[in-house]
């Protein structure tokens, strides 16, 4: 049975009183239920000190959101609780793409590509359509052999070919609803005309596919807004420190506030649960060693993979579309990014601070060497406007019958009560979160099924519409259409509550200092409404002005945290403490990436303090081990 929402914000009859553990007023749209202010996060704090959840989720990245997004449309009582900020792990640092893995096609993997072509479509075309678009990708053909191998270079273009066409083929046949246009062949000159900078003595032509490219951290504020429309309690700066565990079953978990004044004897508290999900990702193994003194070991180990990619301006390349590149280890995208162009990535492993993945010199030299290969103008660090590091938590198995699970996701029960789900890919959270889901729903005796797969995310519901009408929509409210655009391909319908900000205040109309392609209510908006409770929370993730600005967003901090300060009720010395947290972590990175090494990259990193005021990711606690963040 298909979940639908009523216009008025009502709640679906079939779901009862008790859905997502409150009745939502009918009178209240479903923008205002899923608002992440301040106030709101006082009152799901109590909540969380209060009530018994259902599901109790650890983890706000992207995995973690969609867990909690799920429980709450089956009409559990749901608390998700996160260490930083929405997406402050891996769920951030991707690649930006919704892809069907087209390599797996190459590795015969037919049922990881069914599975993320699924979820692309359905992303592109119900769920998240104003999150989630398509993006042409080129796959050059390399000139090998001289301009006389023509059996070589027909080999080459029916290989790849080949390949392009059977991802096209899965993804109209299993889908879900295609969403993205149909691959072409082209010629050398016509591969050129569409991306001028490729090397001509390296090119034999290309063939053009499509993929989904999105903002990631935006998808999971967005997913985590749409759990809170629902009824559920959602709690960023609260760690899980600990299990509370009646007997061999877990029954809640330790939470510290960590926005709580300075001693404060209320900072930590219990929250009870039938069932607690940890969607830890590179940090699932610290739930592992929560467990040792039981003697359970969960059957699997995850492992953290050090992914860097560079972000340089639009002007750097001459390009329509994006690329996709195979190296000697793997593949390196190329993939047009508004005014700028992601590049990456690397795949090496990481055993230093994983809240804080650092990239060193070498990373950023490699990056360039292997794009630098087919460009006819190369790129050099001076053209590098930003740079970020992710880690990618990969599976492995601790006996024979785990072993090839790297590129899956797995769903474990260790103890009674606690439920592990690690692994996959950014495209499939929806299944993983339904797979972990279903686990807890059994678990509690219930029969519901998953219902994510027809519940359009907040912003989603009538957008093809308002960007029909965007020029209408421009005109009521006196501000250009490029203004509408760009607020409807980050916040969709949503745009209304945008704009009437800036109806309200036509300063919020203005561009944000630092940053002209970003508006100043969108800091406003970010505090109100999508619980950014710190500066780097709107400068690295609800905008990523960190990344897209040669000066990393240091042009732009005084500013956001004016606009921040009048919603969250910043006095003149939070304000200067936010903006010097933020100086001192952009002095970081930098001072990273000049490092040879990890190691060096890894300590320069960590010479700024978390703004959040912790420091235990390293075990200051002792024997303590907490669980730092979402993955």
């Amino acid at each position: 049975m298909a979940l639908t929402v009523r216009p008025g914000g009502g709640v679906p009859p079939e779901c009862g009183a008790g859905y997502g553990g409150h009745v939502r007023d009918p009178n209240v749209s479903r923008s205002v239920a899923g608002q992440l202010s301040v106030e709101r996060r006082a009152d799901d704090l109590r909540r969380l000190r209060a009530e018994r959840f259902d599901v109790l989720v650890i983890g706000g990245g992207v995995t973690g959101a969609g867990a909690a997004l799920d429980a709450a449309s089956r009409g559990l009582k749901v608390a998700l609780v996160e260490a930083r900020d929405y997406a402050a792990g891996t769920s951030s640092r991707s690649s930006k793409l919704i892809h069907g893995g087209l390599r797996y096609l190459e590795q015969l993997e037919f049922h990881l590509v069914h599975e993320a072509l699924t979820e692309r479509g359905l992303l592109a075309t119900r769920l998240a359509p104003h999150l989630v678009r398509p993006v042409p990708i080129l796959v050059p053909l390399p000139a090998e052999g001289g301009v006389r191998d023509l059996a070589g270079r027909f080999f080459r273009r029916s290989y790849y070919g080949a390949g392009v066409a059977a991802y096209d083929v899965f993804a109209g046949v299993f889908g879900g609803g295609r969403g993205m246009p149909l691959h072409r062949h082209l010629s050398r000159e016509g591969t050129r005309r569409i991306f001028p900078s490729l090397r001509p003595d390296k090119l034999a032509g290309a063939i053009r596919y499509y993929d989904g490219q999105v903002d990631d951290a935006r998808l999971v504020v967005t997913l985590a807004r749409t759990a809170a429309s629902l009824g559920a309690t959602v709690v960023t700066s609260a760690r899980a420190v600990g299990l509370i565990r009646q007997a061999r079953e877990v029954t809640g978990v330790r939470v510290r506030d960590l926005e709580a004044p300075a001693g404060s004897p209320d900072a930590e508290f219990e929250v009870r649960a039938r069932t607690v999900i940890a969607a830890t990702g590179v940090w699932s193994d610290d739930m592992s060693r929560m467990l040792n003194d039981v003697g359970l070991r969960p059957g699997f180990r995850v492992r953290a993979s050090k992914g860097v990619h560079l972000v340089v301006p639009r002007s750097a390349i001459t390009g329509e579309t994006g690329l996709i590149l195979r190296t000697a280890s793997s593949v390196l995208f190329v993939i047009p990014w508004g005014g700028h162009w992601i590049i990456g990535t690397t795949d090496t492993d990481w055993r230093l601070d994983r809240s804080h993945p650092a990239a060193t010199a070498k990373d950023i030299d490699y990056l360039l060497e292997q794009v630098n290969t087919v460009l006819d103008r190369p790129l050099t660090t001076d053209d590098i406007e930003g740079v970020y590091a992710g880690l990618r938590p990969l599976l492995a198995g601790e006996a024979d019958s785990t072993s090839k699970l790297s590129r899956e996701h797995a769903v474990i029960e260790p103890m009674l009560g606690l439920l592990l789900v690690a692994g996959g890919k950014y495209t499939t959270y929806r299944v993983m979160a339904s797979d972990v889901v279903d686990r807890a729903v059994h678990r509690l005796g219930w029969t519901r099924p998953s219902r994510t797969a027809d519940l359009p995310l907040l912003g989603a519901d009538g957008y093809a519409a308002m960007w029909r009408d965007r020029a209408d929509l421009a005109r009521r409210h006196g501000v250009p259409v490029g203004v509408v655009e760009h607020l409807l391909e980050r916040y969709g319908t949503l745009t209304l509550d945008l704009l009437a900000l800036v109806d309200a205040d036509p300063l919020l109309g203005s561009p944000l200092a630092g940053a002209p392609e970003y508006l100043a209510a969108e800091v406003t908006y970010a505090a109100r409404a999508e619980g950014a409770l710190h500066l780097e929370d709107v400068l690295t993730r609800r905008t990523r002005i960190s990344i897209e600005t040669s000066h990393r967003g240091l042009e732009s901090a005084e500013h956001a945290a004016e606009l921040m300060g009048a919603v969250l009720g910043w006095d003149e010395a939070t304000r200067a403490r936010e903006v010097a947290h933020y100086r001192a972590r952009v002095e970081a990175e930098r001072q990273s990436q000049l490092m040879a090494d990890d190691v060096a990259a890894d300590a320069a990193r960590l010479g700024a303090p978390d703004v959040r005021g912790f420091a235990a990711d390293r075990g200051a606690d002792g024997d303590s081990v907490e669980l730092p963040s979402s993955r």
